[in-house]
């Protein structure tokens, strides 16, 4: 499976089978993570077989099973800390679907388990990621058109409806898809806006990571290019 396959045959997963993570798979996320972390700055972190965080009353309304297993999204507080956490979770979750795991992005469904991960004073948590042997490789969800998206679909170049393409692959929260991506007035410049809506600048990262994959990078530029060179420090 490459990465083109990985992100469409992508799909949230929320039950699991009752098994560890094999030591291959875990190694191989750990090293992920620790790589996603010295290039972010963030403090991704990896906690296994644990079953607390999702067996309070909103996991169970999240109707996950034997959700042992996730990724928290965690860094310093900084300007669109979100939407970084999006970007590079998305990343991690793109890789695990290409190693045969299934995953879950998480923003309410969970509970904080003292001592399970750390969240410094100058850091904070975003999101978490369940992630584990699907029993299921989840449903394919309803998605806009690129015309709902970007207002001059039609005349883009072929690298922009392919990267259109994929970010509508995105997952986002409650499905809501409010983001537009639009040409920025320069032949290869970007803009992507985030709607009003929960965990909608978590949703833009994310939109924002498929869509490079199917653009392609050498193609084009953010029109925000330094969105993710921002780091605050003491």
């Amino acid at each position: 499976m490459d990465i083109y396959e990985a992100i469409k045959e992508r799909h949230s997963v929320r039950q699991y089978l009752d098994k560890p993570l094999e030591e291959k798979d875990k190694e191989a996320l750990i090293s992920l993570i620790d790589e996603c972390n010295k290039e972010s700055g963030l403090h991704i972190q990896l906690v296994c077989d644990e079953p607390k965080a999702f067996q309070s009353k909103l996991a169970k309304y999240g109707h996950f099973e034997n959700a042992n297993n996730y990724i928290v999204l965690v860094g310093k507080k900084q300007p669109r800390l979100d939407e970084k956490c999006g970007y590079w979770g998305q990343k991690i979750v793109i890789a695990a679907q290409m190693m045969g795991l299934n995953t879950c992005w998480v923003a309410m469904s969970y509970k904080k388990i003292p001592g399970a991960f750390s969240v410094e004073k100058d850091e904070k948590l975003t999101v978490v990621i369940a992630i584990g042997y699907g029993a299921n490789q989840g449903k394919e969800r309803k998605s806009k058109s690129p015309e709902d998206v970007c207002y001059d679909i039609q005349s883009a170049p072929l690298w922009f409806k392919r990267g259109v393409e994929f970010a509508l692959l995105a997952p986002t929260a409650t499905n809501q898809q409010k983001f537009t991506i639009n040409l920025d007035g320069i032949s290869n410049r970007v803009k992507v806006k985030a709607g009003f809506g929960p965990e909608s600048k978590v949703d833009l990262g994310i939109v924002k990571y498929n869509f490079e994959i199917g653009a392609g990078k050498e193609n084009f530029e953010w029109a925000d290019k330094n969105t993710f060179e921002i780091r605050i420090t003491d």
